[in-house]
């Protein structure tokens, strides 16, 4: 019971390593509102939940969506204590086929829509000294071929987290990032599609080459993320994970 009297906001929520996470702090105690861009499945998750669950819809891009989702969670549960940002979309492609579109569509979502989401969070916790943030990153900042525009994003989240641990620090707020390696869901399993491979395939393939013989699950992640929003971890801050499965 980590979390027993702690609020949550989880973004991008209603599956993959979102979800994982909002199901591991409510399991553990906290009210979690769960965010995504579909409110139907947010609510699968949130419905689930032992403890108290709020299920929002929200495009993390918007503004006044962010505001708005913010104000309600802290309505519904009086205040908020964590924040983590896992919306995200793939667009990949090489870099002369790249679409503008494709160019803002992801860097929107990333990182326009984590900064969104800290700025609302922020102004809660900076009032009552206490918050935790966590961003997801990924290897993929390190530089991957056909995705000009998600290892920009993702790299440029390494560096907000860093920012903002400097900025926030004085208000008893950490801000650190996960960087996953290959994680199992629906998204690595749509780009297997979308490139004509066979998942199982893949996820034998990345396996051989990851050390611990094994690609990620969501709870894998969701469990280095819930260590960044423990009090366990209250003397780390500005801080990058690669939870990858190997150095």
């Amino acid at each position: 019971m980590r979390f027993e009297n702690r609020v949550a906001l989880v973004t991008g929520a209603a599956r993959g390593i979102g979800a994982a996470t909002a199901r591991l702090f409510a399991a553990e105690g906290a009210r979690v509102a769960v965010l995504d861009l579909d409110e139907s499945q947010a609510r699968q998750v949130s419905d689930g939940f032992a403890y108290s669950g709020l299920a929002i819809g929200c495009d993390v891009s918007k503004r006044s969506e962010v505001d708005a989702a913010v104000a309600r969670t802290v309505e519904r549960f009086g205040t908020l204590d964590i924040l983590v940002c896992c919306a995200g979309i793939l667009r990949d492609n090489l870099l002369h086929r790249m679409s503008e579109e494709d160019w803002d569509a992801v860097i929107d979502t990333h990182l326009k829509g984590t900064f969104l989401c800290i700025q609302a969070a922020q102004r809660v916790m900076v009032e009552k000294r206490y918050g935790k943030v966590v961003l997801l990153s990924s290897t993929s900042a390190l530089g991957n071929r056909g995705q000009t525009n998600y290892t920009t994003a993702k790299a440029g989240l390494q560096g907000m987290a860093r920012t903002l641990a400097i900025e926030l620090g004085p208000f008893n707020i950490n801000v650190n990032a996960i960087a996953p390696g290959f994680v199992e869901t629906a998204m690595t399993r749509a780009t297997a599609e979308r490139i004509g491979m066979d998942f199982e395939e893949m996820k034998r393939t990345r396996a051989e080459a990851i050390p611990l013989r094994r690609v990620a699950q969501p709870e894998d992640i969701a469990s280095c993320i819930a260590f960044f929003c423990s009090d366990e971890s209250s003397f780390v801050t500005g801080q990058t994970l690669y939870a990858r499965g190997g150095p």
